[in-house]
């Protein structure tokens, strides 16, 4: 079935078939690429996961009078205190508010004053109806007109939910083309590094960029069918399909350069290089797929929806190099690899250099040196116990965002929760009374609001006395919730942003537990089949999780000495760990499945041998350029993307020039033949086996 599909990929005639097909898949996709970041939702309460107590009273909300509209919370604040003019001033722009007609804004609320008489606070409800648009210019419009208003040596700011919800959408304008370019110009110095050549370059970056184009397509297809996608699943869909193609396209590449040494016919070689290639390819992107699948069965929205998309975009990557470029290249010819041309009858040279001496000196020492590096990478490994995840909705951004002025210009006035209060749902409205009793009571609680009857029952707000987008607020929903249930019962749910956060994280927190392990079972199973053995999937696995280990412990000690980051993300980890062991397990694939082709006609240690020498250079071009497109996600105003784009990188890095290069040759040559245990390879006891099955034609 292989040799069947290399040759109708690289076919004197199919090749050109092949490209037609792309273009009509490229010219149908066309109209809807374009529309991809529309349909992203960026709005927090959208990534909640359905079963979640802040959900239920979410949804009851439309049935109250007042509805479900977030409110923009306007902070008015003078340090020494407002006067009669400027408290005059505050009133006039509520009623130029009131007046203006913003799209989506309700009634504001009357100025309410703080005790100490330094601030004032309005209240606008925001009633977008989950259209960002009209949210953000809402937001904004309102921002300019109370801006304006405001007397001088007056500070002012617009925060609470709808401001900071505002200021996410805002941060992901954008956001694919920044990383469209930062990625491809990184991609094309990488790709000129490498193949030292001023045409090639272009065949495997158009190749990326058609995929990308069609993964963007799909993208907007299967948000339309209901898969959640934010912008931050964007931005790490689009440096996925970027590194993890440009990484297929080195692997397919190299192996057709060493075919057009040995064959005179370019579409022989290439087919050749399809037939030996694809598995190591088709293994490495089954993997990724796989484990990005694993993301689906997630409770938190965000999660689950990455899950299908990165496995959608990894699969077009690999269905392009295997199709698209194989084409590309035959089309161009050995003139486009110029001034390297490779010739038929040139010496392969391959297997000599760099690799071939750090694996004949690894192999006069297996044993000290996987002890050594071990130690080192799990020494390293430490670094993890520095986790904190304390990042929160006030601290995701890099750099100045007014909502979290605002709130900071809130939390000097007034209670810190005024601004985004708790919401209690109340199911018998008889009981009302007794919540709010309750409510009053709560250590946790600074004030509680009247009650408003609607058809799911009674509901009443509740300032928490702490911010109430930090640690301390999420405990304190907790502790809220088991005081009115004490009082009330059953029939009492509390919502609201802090709710809403606090569900956010207790439902990570479940997939991280169950995501993990299943991912490693998921890995597992697929290097079994790839191996057909027991012991080198064992070996392989335990590297990679030491690898991530290290990564991560790596990565926070770097975020401590240089950065300075007010903590992690709760989905950090478990995000680090899908694409470190996903992405690092591709180049143990590339390696260990060119030494088992080796080891056919081979004692294991000369296979480890040859196979090192000649996958070193690509395996640890495509790492570069992988580790490269991941740490393009730094440049982007959000403190978790840039956390997981460093780490992804360093993790890569390390993978790369450590665990491929240096632990796992010096283990398979501490083993030897046991490497394969049970397959036949491993009873040979170093005899040569039976040659694999002679690829026709080969020279």
């Amino acid at each position: 079935m292989l040799e069947r599909f290399a040759s109708s990929v690289s076919g004197r005639r199919s090749k050109l078939v092949v490209l037609g097909l792309w273009v009509v898949l490229l010219a149908a996709l066309a109209p809807l690429a374009g529309r991809f970041e529309q349909a992203q939702r960026n709005e927090p309460t959208t990534f909640l996961p359905g079963s979640a107590e802040s959900v239920a009273v979410l949804e009851a909300a439309d049935a109250f009078p007042s509805g479900d509209a977030p409110p923009a919370v306007v902070v008015v604040r003078s340090a020494d205190g407002l006067d009669d003019a400027e408290r005059a001033a505050v009133a006039g722009a509520r009623d130029d508010v009131a007046a203006a007609g913003i799209e989506g804004a309700g009634e504001p609320s009357p100025p309410v004053f703080s005790e100490d008489g330094t601030a004032a606070l309005v209240v606008v409800p925001i009633a977008a109806e989950g259209d960002e648009e009209v949210l953000v210019a809402a937001v904004e419009e309102l921002r300019e007109l109370v801006a304006a208003r405001a007397p001088d040596g007056v500070e002012t700011a617009v925060t609470g939910p709808a401001g900071f919800a505002a200021d996410a959408t805002k941060v992901f304008e954008g956001i694919n083309t920044t990383l469209l370019l930062a990625t491809a110009t990184l991609v094309l110095v990488l790709l000129v590094l490498i193949y030292r050549s001023p045409i090639f370059w272009l065949i495997p970056l158009v190749s990326v960029l058609c995929a990308e184009f069609v993964v963007r397509g799909l993208g907007y297809l299967m948000a339309d069918a209901g898969v959640v996608i934010n912008g931050q699943t964007g931005g790490i869909l689009l440096v996925l399909v970027f590194g993890a193609g440009t990484d297929y396209a080195l692997l397919l590449t190299a192996r057709y350069r060493e075919e057009l040494r040995r064959v005179e016919d370019r579409h022989e070689a290439m087919r050749i290089a399809l037939v030996r290639g694809a598995p190591a390819i088709l293994a490495s992107s089954g993997t990724v797929v796989a484990a990005l699948l694993c993301l689906s069965l997630a409770d938190v929205r965000s999660i689950s929806g990455l899950g299908p998309v990165g496995a959608m975009g990894v699969a077009v990557a690999a269905l392009a190099m295997l199709t698209l470029l194989p084409a590309l290249l035959l089309v161009g010819g050995r003139g486009a690899f110029w001034p390297f041309v490779p010739r038929y009858g040139d010496d392969d040279r391959t297997g000599e250099g760099l690799w071939k001496r750090l694996g004949a000196w690894i192999e006069r020492r297996p044993r000290p040196v996987w002890i050594v590096t071990a130690l080192a990478l799990a020494a390293l490994s430490l670094g993890a116990l520095t986790l904190d995840d304390d990042l929160t909705t006030t601290t995701i951004f890099r750099g100045t965002v007014e909502s979290v002025e605002g709130q900071r210009l809130l939390e000097e006035s007034f209670p810190a929760g005024a601004g985004a209060p708790a919401s209690v749902l109340v199911r018998d409205p008889s009981r009302v009374g007794d919540a709010r009793d309750a409510a009053v009571s709560s250590v946790d609680v600074a004030s509680v609001g009247l009650p408003e009857t609607g058809e799911p029952g009674a509901r009443f707000d509740v300032v928490l006395s702490t911010d109430p987008y930090g640690e301390e607020a999420y405990a304190a929903i907790a502790r809220l919730r088991a005081d009115l249930r004490a009082a009330v019962g059953d029939g009492v749910l509390v919502g609201g942003p802090t709710a809403e956060e606090a569900d956010l994280r207790a439902a990570t927190e479940r997939d991280t537990r169950l995501l993990i392990p299943l991912v490693l079972l998921v890995v597992f199973a697929i290097l079994v089949l790839l191996l057909r053995a027991l012991v080198a999937p064992v070996v392989l696995m335990a590297t990679v999780v030491l690898s991530y280990f290290a990564a991560l412990g790596g990565a926070l000690l770097l975020f401590e000495a240089f950065a300075d980051f007010p903590g992690e993300d709760p989905s950090y980890p478990l995000l680090a760990f899908i694409f470190l062991v996903a992405l690092g397990v591709d180049y143990n694939i590339f390696l260990m499945a060119r030494v088992r082709e080796e080891a056919h006609v081979r004692p294991t240690r000369e296979a480890m041998l040859k196979g090192l020498a000649v996958t070193g250079s690509v395996i640890t071009s495509a790492g570069i350029v992988l580790a490269g497109t991941f740490s393009v996600l730094a440049v982007l105003p959000l403190v978790a993307l840039t956390q997981i784009g460093i780490t992804v990188a360093f993790g890569v890095l390390l993978d790369t020039l450590v665990v491929r290069s240096v632990l796992v040759p010096a283990l398979t040559f501490e083993l030897g033949e046991r490497t394969w245990w049970p397959s036949w390879l491993a009873r040979r006891r170093r005899r040569p086996g039976p040659a694999p099955r002679e690829i026709r034609a080969e020279s």
